[in-house]
């Protein structure tokens, strides 16, 4: 069912807000070629079909900041969402950490949003498990306070971000395995309920992008489930 939901943002907007993703999700170089095509086909086909993409390859900051604006409400929800991409596969790497940097500076937006993320989700299973559900110390634990808070705070508004952030994150707490989209593996998961310490934040996000669909644009949310 097509969505008759009036977005707060343009078409322009978008276009760019889902090519930032998409340039988060490949900062880490996991996806061949082929994994990529798929990934835009899938955006560009389905996700949000009545959008016109001159482009579906990484986007770079000054382009994103042009259309989305610095600091403006539409900047800082899109890098809420940037952070839930980022770290979907439990780990938040340093290609991931200097692309997000660059959004940040970009859109001005606080840089030390991205501190605790540098020091809690780097190599995971590395860190000495001294809290057994994540792995995380007290003091990292109470640092992500805040992060956990502003995360939070993103309110979905439009059904086409709804539909990629249903898409990327799994609908369950998976063992360690890879996620298919399509036949075709889109990202290797570890189980994130036990080493990601935004585990929840990542469902929390999942479930209002499906309630949004559900209940504001009346879409059929079986597909996601």
């Amino acid at each position: 069912m097509t969505s008759t939901v009036q977005s707060p943002y343009s078409s322009e907007q978008i276009a760019v807000w889902l090519r930032g993703l998409l340039t988060i999700a490949w900062a880490d170089g996991n996806f061949d070629d082929q994994e990529q095509k798929l990934i835009a086909s899938i955006t560009e086909n389905e996700l949000a079909p009545k959008i016109k993409f001159d482009s579906l390859e990484v986007i770079t900051p000054e382009e994103l900041a042009a259309v989305l604006g610095k600091g403006t409400p539409a900047a800082e929800n899109f890098l809420r969402t940037a952070v839930m991409v980022a770290i979907a596969d439990g780990t938040y790497s340093h290609c991931e950490d200097k692309v997000m940097q660059q959004f940040c500076q970009a859109l001005e937006q606080p840089e030390k949003l991205l501190e605790a993320l540098r020091h809690t989700l780097e190599h995971p299973l590395q860190i000495t498990p001294t809290i057994a559900s994540t792995g995380l110390t007290k003091r990292q634990i109470n640092a992500l306070h805040p992060l956990r808070e502003w995360l939070d705070g993103l309110d979905i508004q439009d059904p086409r971000v709804a539909r990629f952030l249903c898409k990327m994150i799994p609908s369950q707490c998976p063992f360690e395995r890879d996620v298919t989209l399509f036949g075709r593996k889109i990202v290797h998961i570890p189980p994130m309920c036990k080493i990601n310490p935004l585990y929840e934040q990542l469902v929390g996000l999942r479930f209002r992008a499906l309630s949004y669909l559900a209940d504001k644009c009346g879409e059929d949310v079986s597909p996601y489930i």
